[in-house]
């Protein structure tokens, strides 16, 4: 009985240090381009991350996470936390629950940060264009770039061994 609860410790430990790091890296690779990772216009680079959802779920809460504080972030404030955050939650919802595909996949933070408009919208910005602009930008990091990346990625068995978190 004992051994089973030193397994669960391990994976428990081995989880709060997946977060963690991919959190930070989320928040590294945002701020590092910080003048594209928020407004109108935008290409935030870390999205390519939620990518890795796709290849292990547990990967979701750092993504998560990642995003809530790169948005603390934002010129525009607790609006931006709210509604970005949110964004990526289902998005992560739809990448673990509904995604068959890589590409599939790649489509669900386009859709879901496409709503990121409706906050640009209270600051002024047109709505369908803003909305459009955050998709294409969406489009581009993840879409177009992670997809890229990722299908590399998960030609290599080894490496996909080593990126399941389990």
């Amino acid at each position: 009985m004992k051994e089973k609860s030193m397994k669960e410790k391990r994976i428990s430990s081995k989880m709060l240090v997946s977060t963690a790091l991919v959190a930070a890296v989320y928040v590294v690779l945002t701020l590092a381009v910080a003048p594209l990772s928020f407004g109108m216009i935008q290409v935030r680079i870390s999205e390519m991350l939620v990518l890795l959802a796709f290849i292990d779920k547990r990967y979701a809460p750092g993504l998560i996470l990642g995003c809530f504080i790169a948005n603390c972030f934002s010129p525009f404030g607790l609006m931006d936390v709210a509604f970005g955050t949110t964004c990526t939650v289902a998005a992560m919802w739809g990448i673990t629950r509904h995604s068959k595909t890589l590409f599939g996949a790649s489509l669900w933070p386009v859709f879901c940060n496409s709503f990121i408009g409706i906050e640009l919208y209270f600051f002024g910005d047109p709505l369908l264009l803003s909305m459009a602009a955050v998709a294409l930008g969406e489009f581009l990091a993840v879409s177009c770039l992670g997809y890229a990346v990722f299908r590399q990625l998960m030609k290599n068995e080894i490496l996909m061994e080593h990126m399941r978190i389990a």
